[in-house]
């Protein structure tokens, strides 16, 4: 198939799928997701991602129907029907299907599972990045991976119109992340990002590129930094599932970065070199 929509153990091409108009998704974006890559029918860091999404679930109080490793071994089932191995794996989990009402729906109300499955291939990190800033106004519990997006469209929005590809949310002084991903600095061959509290996502490819720097001794400083240190900074990196070390050449007209290529180029290799090799994985008689 070129695509592939599931649905509570239905699937058919995306463009086929229907839903329920009482799922609570419709009414409240009840519900929590998360995405990844994958690479010859591989899923890349299935596990912590996994992982993230039922923490996620878990903050709201949503009982997902699938034991971890149920979920995963469905997730893994789903990507081989798609004819690309090279996808972005979605999945998504909703409260249920119930008459509107504020109030959760009783608990013989089970979730909904979603997947969603096209071909898109991991974005190429030679690319540099042109970023706009704008006062973060989303909600306190950024760590949930919420579907409540409006904040975050309306941010992407702004950034495409002005021929940017990131808006990059600050709430005061204080950077947070992106519209989209999370963002970091380098600055005297320190790598600083924001501390993983409730004002963030806390990012796969994140916790990823912490590990590389710490493989290669480069310090790393998990403390809150300001839009002064973002503009002043050697190096902004921009990370997420599909961009895993992306660097930026300008914020809001001015350029910026630039100063530190031999350690970029390090991390990049590392994360491209640690996807690769992952999803080089024999699985089931893949490859």
């Amino acid at each position: 198939m070129k695509n592939l929509g599931y649905y509570n153990g239905k699937y058919d091409l995306i463009e086929n799928m229907t839903i329920p108009m009482n799922d609570r998704v419709c009414y409240f974006g009840d519900g929590v997701y998360d995405a990844t890559y994958s690479r010859n029918h591989v899923i890349f860091a299935l596990d912590e991602h996994i992982d993230r999404f039922f923490n996620s679930a878990g903050l709201l109080k949503i009982k997902i129907p699938y034991t971890k490793d149920e979920l995963k071994e469905l997730l893994n089932d789903m990507v081989k029907k798609v004819d690309s191995g090279e996808q972005f794996v979605y999945w998504q989990v909703t409260r249920g299907t119930a008459m509107r009402n504020h109030i959760f729906p009783e608990d013989d109300v089970k979730a909904n599972v979603w997947i969603i499955l096209k071909p898109q291939k991991v974005k190429d990190m030679s690319q540099k990045l042109r970023l706009i800033t704008l006062e973060d106004t989303r909600f306190l519990h950024c760590n949930i991976k919420t579907l409540n997006l409006l904040p975050s469209v309306m941010a992407a929005q702004k950034a495409d119109e002005k021929d940017c590809q990131e808006a990059v949310f600050h709430r005061g002084d204080r950077v947070t992340e992106c519209a989209h991903s999370n963002v970091s600095i380098i600055k005297d061959g320190i790598f600083k990002t924001a501390p993983a509290d409730n004002l963030i996502l806390p990012g796969i490819a994140r916790a990823h590129i912490i590990k590389m720097c710490k493989k290669f001794e480069i310090p790393v400083n998990e403390t809150p930094f300001t839009l002064e240190e973002l503009m002043d900074a050697d190096e902004v990196i921009v990370t997420s599932s599909g961009q895993f070390c992306m660097t930026t050449c300008e914020i809001d007209g001015t350029p910026v970065g630039g100063k530190a290529p031999e350690i970029v180029k390090k991390l990049q290799d590392a994360l491209s070199a640690e996807f690769l090799k992952e999803t080089d994985k024999v699985q089931e008689g893949i490859i």
